[in-house]
């Protein structure tokens, strides 16, 4: 079987979950059966043991600012071209899903899409993309989904999800395969260096943020949270890639106002390589994801394989990762029409409490982050997600 994995983001341009996901699953792959990967960018050569790579750019008539989404769109026409004998084609994320969907029509392979999030369930986006944008990137999702002969979803919510959002899809064709972790990577670091380097007292709690500068990971809340946590403990955020401008001048401006207020924040904007974030992690007495919409929420498990306890927002997936009391706390979380809390002061205060909670208590959280790490390798492993995903292949192509 020759399986082509369609992608925006790949070693060693990753930014989300998403591309997580796909490195590692490309990985796992690769053990199994002949894999190549189809990103966005330049070209790169493989990664050690991991499958042969192509990157493709946009069409240059397409430069200017409006055309954002049709840039997508050009570089999925590239990449779902040449795919002779290929068995079947798989596309993660909306950048990549019209690719597999023309795919499928072109050659007549079978086309398996996984769901990393739904662009109907994410309405802010609108200001990163524009009205039309957006309109345009739900067209495409919605597309290549109706037409995708299995649906990958990456928790039973999303699964829910997937059926609410797309009721035309057939149940059947929808299958759940929740993500994993290398929890060998993904290991308790008690080294100091990375810690020394970004002034992290290591003799001193802290509460630590990490993920992108977007409406979905709900930063806006934790910094709100903040002036309500702890002043002892420090606040360590590995934020970077905004949005948009508008989103980091607002974090910009909150972080300053809560040097002022309370001190002990500390901002690493730029986008760390993994070894110092697992350094970090491990030395957090919190790891806290605030995230308003979350299909399951890697960083949970990276965080909980460093062995550190989580305080997360009960939502989407993240319930299917983090259990309550046991590896972390939920926060309870009710969604309005645009996806914000409907009552941000009652979730702002669930967050600061929780935290606190867990800072006055650090022998119960190291307990809760011994726990996240044993539930890791129990139920999340990159090995298992690779299994389970050949045998879909398996299923479509006849082998």
């Amino acid at each position: 079987m020759r399986v082509v994995l369609l992608t925006r983001e790949y070693p060693p341009e990753v930014y989300g979950g998403a591309g997580v996901h796909v490195e590692y699953l490309a990985r796992g792959l690769a053990r199994l059966t002949e894999v190549e990967v189809r990103c966005f960018g330049a070209e790169r050569a493989p990664q050690k043991g991991g499958p042969a790579v192509r990157g493709y750019g946009p069409w240059e008539t397409l430069a200017g600012a409006d055309a954002s989404v049709l840039r997508v769109l050009s570089v999925d026409l590239a990449m779902a071209s040449d795919l002779e004998d290929v068995s079947l084609v798989h596309s993660h994320t909306w950048y990549a899903n019209f690719a597999g969907h023309m795919a499928k029509l072109l050659h007549g392979i079978p086309h398996v899409a996984t769901t990393h999030s739904l662009e109907p369930l994410r309405p802010w986006k609108r200001e990163q993309l524009g009205e039309g944008g957006y309109e345009l990137t739900c067209f495409v999702e919605r597309t290549a989904l109706e037409g995708a002969d299995a649906v990958i979803a990456v928790s039973e919510a999303m699964r829910r999800d997937v059926l609410r959002v797309y009721p035309q899809l057939d149940p059947a064709r929808v299958r759940v395969i929740h993500n994993g972790i290398d929890a060998d990577e993904y290991a308790p670091d008690h080294g100091t260096d990375v810690l020394g380097a970004y002034g992290v007292d290591p003799g001193r709690p802290s509460v630590i943020f990490v993920g992108r500068i977007t409406h979905q990971k709900g930063v806006r809340y934790l910094l709100d949270a903040a002036r309500s946590i702890d002043p002892e403990a420090q606040l360590v955020l590995c934020a970077g890639a905004p949005d948009t401008p508008e989103i980091e001048a607002e974090v910009e401006a909150t972080v300053e106002r809560l040097r002022t207020e309370r001190g002990n924040v500390i901002w690493i904007r730029e986008m760390l390589p993994r070894p110092s974030v697992i350094q970090l992690l491990t030395h957090a007495t919190v790891f806290v994801c605030p995230s308003i919409y979350e299909p399951l929420g890697i960083v949970n498990l990276e965080a909980m394989a460093c062995e550190t306890a989580v305080v997360a927002t009960a939502v989407g997936g993240i319930p299917e990762v983090v259990v309550d009391g046991e590896t972390g706390i939920l926060v309870p979380f009710e969604p309005g029409e645009d996806g914000a809390p409907t009552d941000p002061d009652v979730f702002v205060r669930g967050l600061a409490v929780a935290v606190n909670e867990l800072l006055a208590d650090p022998g119960r959280a190291d307990v809760m982050g011994e726990a996240g790490r044993r539930r890791v390798l129990e139920r999340f492993t990159w090995t298992e997600v690779a299994r389970r995903t050949l045998g879909l292949y398996g299923e479509l192509v006849g082998a």
